[in-house]
């Protein structure tokens, strides 16, 4: 019996065998068992789905997952996609073109626009919720705003505790899947007493493009949770589709909602932290006050005006932000609010974190950033180590061993 299923639609142009080249290179990594194969029609899917989502009687109504076993579906161009708001339990459908706006059930997932390197990120996000237990609770009105509660101890009991919210994720008679080990117990800094636990905001990158969501921060999600840490993964609205007024909105909405969650959480320890374009955005939401104890930058664009000017990631800052800094005017009054390095002092405890092998705009920025920021007279911990793009937010490198130690360290006060 396999611990992930990926179910493949007909008429999907795509190499089947380089999709399971992909996929056994997921399982492994995961210490997983996998199988990939293609269906039918909706009949097969609704089939095997549903073997594996089915509650301990065999009710198919049942949607707890008790088995343990993720779903994968790429539902390619034709009937398949009809079933992605059919309830079929929590199933991670992937897009391999952007498929913007697309409806799917209330328990299951949408990810696209990432091209054929979105398998491994679906195999990833259906294996992570399975063995983490979390809770979805929505800040706003829009479909994108909302961050995932994760509570120190997880089980469903904890998880439960937070009212009015959606059911946790993972089934409490415990998933077939296997675990993570966690941090060693001297890493902890919860209270064994249940709280309050210092809190980790997370604020996923992509360049600020809506193909990229939360579902990159759920492996720090895990490995903070394990340390003893609350957190709270934030979404929010992308400026592609929704403008740079509402992504800003967004976060400050997102961070303003952590004081009406009903959970144990430590208002006095709180770190916002954010990867790529997330850095940008968490060191913003410090200088606009968030009130927080420590901000992270974990390879963060910190320098809009060059960022522009450079064309980094084929003309991100300009599409984000709807400005060009080859017009003064408008970019003096979008950056001059938005770009970290012009706001700095930010009179707010920072760790600046980069890897050594990553884009050299980026070594770069994150480089004069933290010497801009120490000679204005911020508290700046600058922490360049050998590591790439994406090493900075996997649980398994030396630079984000470090990383979390000194979190750790600044808020265990």
């Amino acid at each position: 019996m396999s611990d992930v299923l990926v179910l493949i639609g007909p008429g999907l142009a795509a190499d089947e065998p380089l999709l399971g080249e992909i996929a056994e290179r997921e399982f492994v990594s995961l210490g997983v068992r996998g199988v990939i194969t293609r269906v039918r029609d909706p009949a097969d899917v609704r089939s095997r789905a549903r073997r594996r989502h089915q509650g301990p009687g065999g009710d198919p109504g049942e949607r707890r997952n008790a088995d343990g076993h993720a779903v994968v579906i790429l539902p390619g161009p034709g009937e398949l996609r009809a079933l992605m708001t059919e309830p079929l339990g929590p199933v991670t459908w992937l897009d391999l073109w952007r498929a913007d706006g697309a409806e799917v059930a209330e328990d299951a997932t949408h990810l696209h626009g990432r091209g054929l390197d979105g398998l491994r990120w679906a195999i990833r996000h259906a294996v992570h919720r399975l063995r983490h237990p979390h809770v979805r609770v929505p800040y706003g009105p829009h479909p994108d705003q909302w961050g995932h509660l994760y509570l120190p101890q997880a089980d469903d009991a904890a998880a439960s505790e937070v009212p009015g919210r959606r059911r946790p994720e993972e089934p409490s008679d415990g998933p077939a899947l296997p675990r993570r080990r966690a941090p060693a117990p001297e890493t902890r800094v919860g209270e064994s007493t249940g709280g309050p636990w210092p809190v980790v905001v997370l604020l996923h990158g992509g360049y600020w493009r809506s193909i990229w969501a939360a579902d990159l921060m759920e492996a720090l999600c895990a490995d903070l949770t394990a340390r003893g840490f609350a957190v709270w993964n934030l979404e929010y609205r992308r400026p592609d589709l929704h403008g740079w007024d509402a992504t800003v909105a967004d976060v400050a909405a997102g961070l303003a909602a952590l004081s009406r969650l009903e959970a144990p959480l430590d208002p006095q320890r709180v770190a916002i932290a954010g990867h790529s374009a997330g850095g940008q955005l968490a060191l913003r939401a410090a200088a606009d006050g968030a009130g927080v104890a420590l901000a992270v930058s974990l390879a963060g664009v910190l320098d809009l005006v060059e960022g522009d000017r450079r064309w980094l990631s084929a003309g991100a800052v300009a599409s984000a932000l709807g400005a060009t800094t080859w017009d003064d005017a408008a970019a003096e009054r979008v950056y001059g609010g938005a770009s970290p390095l012009t706001r700095v002092p930010l009179k707010v405890r920072q760790l600046i974190v980069q890897g050594s092998g990553d884009a050299l705009d980026l070594v770069d920025f994150g480089r004069r950033y933290a010497r801009a920021a120490a000679n204005a007279g911020d508290e700046v911990t600058y922490l360049e180590m050998v590591g790439d793009h994406f090493d900075v937010i996997d649980p398994a490198t030396p630079i984000w061993q470090a990383t979390a130690q000194a979190i750790t360290e600044a808020l265990r006060g």
